[in-house]
C-alpha cells in the first residue's frame, strides 16, 4: 500500500484533503432545488465507492503484503473494526446535524460553534491518542484557525443582519460539533495496537459505518425535515441522472479527501493531531468558493470584506503554524 515516506508528500496530501473537504458541498449546490436528504443518498453510495476504489488500487500496491487491502482487513480483531465504524456512524450524525444547524440557525452561528468546537475537541483528543508534533506550534495554529472561523461566521452575519439566533440552533450546533470533534480518534485507534487496521481498510470500514448510520438517520430527516416539506424514497428515484451524478461526485471528492487525511496521519512524522487540524482548514477553502465563485459577498459592504481579509490571514498564518508542527521540535 502506498504511504508517504517523506514529510512533502504527506503535508501534499493533507493539503489536498482540505481542498476535497472544502469543496465537496459545491456539488450540492449544482443540483439546485434537489432536495439535501435526497442528495445525501447518492453521495453516501459516492463515499463507498471511494473507498473500495482506494482499497484495491492505491492500498493493494502489493497483493502479498501483510498490510495491503484485503489482507488487514482478514487479519484485523472486531475492536478495531467496531472503532471503525463508530467513526463512519458518530461522524455521519454529526454531518448531519451540522447541516440541519446550518438550516435552523445560519452559517453565522453554526460553523463557529460546530466546527470551532470539533477542531478543538478533536486536536485535544487527538494529540492525547497520539502526542506528535510541536504542541506550541499545533495548538497555536489551531487557535488561529479558530479566530478565523469566528471572523467567517462575523462576515457572514453582516449578510444577514435579521438572523434570529435560537436555543434549538445553538443546541444543535454543539452537537454537532461535539459528534464531528469526537470520530477522528477512534480512527486513530483503530490504525493503531495490535492486529491494527491500515488507512485503506480502515477507510472502507468507516463508510460501511456512514452507510449503516444514513438509513435510519436520513429516513428520519426525510419524514421530518428541519426545512420544507417531508420527502419519499419516490423522490428520490425521481430525480434524473444528473442529480445522481452529482451526489455520488461529492461523496467521492469528500471520500478522495478522507482517505488522503488517513493516509496522512498514519505517517510516523506526522501523526493524527496534525493531520485532523490541517484538514479542518476546509472551512477556509469553502470560504473561497463562496467568495470567489458563488459570489455571496457581491454585495457586502466594507465591514464585511475585512472582516474577510482578516479570516483568510489568521487561516493562512493558522495553518502555516500546524504545517510546521511536525518538522519544528
Amino acid at each position: 500500500m502506498f504511504i508517504p515516506q517523506v514529510y512533502a508528500v504527506a503535508l501534499g496530501m493533507m493539503i489536498l484533503s482540505m481542498i476535497c473537504w472544502g469543496s465537496w458541498a459545491n456539488t450540492q449546490k449544482a443540483t439546485g432545488a434537489w432536495r439535501f436528504e435526497l442528495f445525501y443518498w447518492d453521495y453516501v453510495w459516492g463515499i463507498l465507492i471511494l473507498s473500495l476504489l482506494a482499497g484495491f488500487t492505491v492500498g493493494r500496491t502489493d497483493a502479498a503484503s501483510a498490510d495491503s487491502f484485503l489482507n488487514s482487513l482478514r487479519s484485523t480483531d472486531g475492536s478495531h473494526v467496531m472503532l471503525a465504524l463508530a467513526g463512519g456512524a458518530i461522524f455521519n450524525l454529526g454531518n448531519i446535524l451540522l447541516v440541519a444547524a446550518i438550516a435552523i440557525a445560519g452559517l453565522a452561528v453554526a460553523f463557529p460553534i460546530g466546527i470551532g468546537l470539533a477542531l478543538v475537541i478533536g486536536a485535544v483528543l487527538n494529540y492525547i491518542v497520539a502526542p506528535r508534533g510541536n504542541p506550541v506550534l499545533l495548538f497555536g495554529g489551531i487557535a488561529l484557525v479558530c479566530v478565523a472561523i469566528v471572523l467567517d461566521a462575523m462576515a457572514y452575519r453582516k449578510l444577514a443582519k435579521d438572523l434570529k439566533v435560537t436555543t434549538k440552533g445553538i443546541v444543535v450546533s454543539l452537537l454537532s460539533g461535539v459528534l464531528i470533534g469526537v470520530f477522528y480518534p477512534l480512527v486513530a485507534k483503530a490504525l493503531q495496537g495490535e492486529r491494527h487496521l491500515v488507512p485503506y481498510s480502515v477507510f472502507f470500514v468507516f463508510a460501511l459505518g456512514i452507510l449503516a448510520c444514513t438509513i435510519p438517520a436520513n429516513l428520519i430527516f426525510m419524514r421530518r425535515p428541519v426545512v420544507g416539506a417531508p420527502v419519499t424514497l419516490a423522490d428520490y428515484f425521481k430525480g434524473t441522472g444528473a442529480l445522481h451524478f452529482w451526489g455520488i461526485l461529492g461523496g467521492t471528492i469528500w471520500g478522495v479527501g478522507t482517505v488522503s487525511n488517513f493516509v496522512a496521519s498514519y505517517a510516523q512524522m506526522v501523526g493524527p493531531a496534525t493531520s485532523y487540524a490541517l484538514g479542518q482548514g476546509a472551512t477556509m477553502v469553502s470560504a473561497i468558493w463562496g467568495v470567489f465563485v458563488w459570489k455571496e459577498f457581491a454585495g457586502a459592504g466594507q465591514d464585511a470584506r475585512r472582516l474577510l481579509a482578516l479570516m483568510f490571514a489568521f487561516f493562512l498564518v493558522g495553518l502555516a503554524c500546524i504545517a510546521l508542527a511536525p518538522v519544528v521540535r
